[in-house]
């Protein structure tokens, strides 16, 4: 169930990037942002968001304990040999 909603949250993130609705769009944010800018500001913030929830709770832990448990055998052998 958690793959299923972490795809659907970075599928509708994927569906917002397009952004069709901003290109006849000429009003200004705070004056001179343009929306089409300030969307993509915002977007950018979503983006990232994203990406620590991915890291949160889809990150393969298993292949991160493999590299450590490789890191630790190495740095157990005498460098001399």
């Amino acid at each position: 169930m958690k793959t299923f909603l972490l795809t659907v949250f970075v599928l509708v993130v994927l569906a917002l990037h397009h952004d069709l609705w901003n290109w006849t769009n000429k009003s200004l944010v705070l004056g001179f942002i343009p929306v089409g800018l300030a969307y993509h500001i915002g977007y950018a913030f979503l983006a990232s968001f994203t990406m620590a929830v991915l890291v949160r709770y889809a990150w393969p832990h298993d292949l991160e304990r493999e590299t450590m448990d490789l890191t630790a055998h190495h740095t157990d052998e005498d460098p001399r040999g």
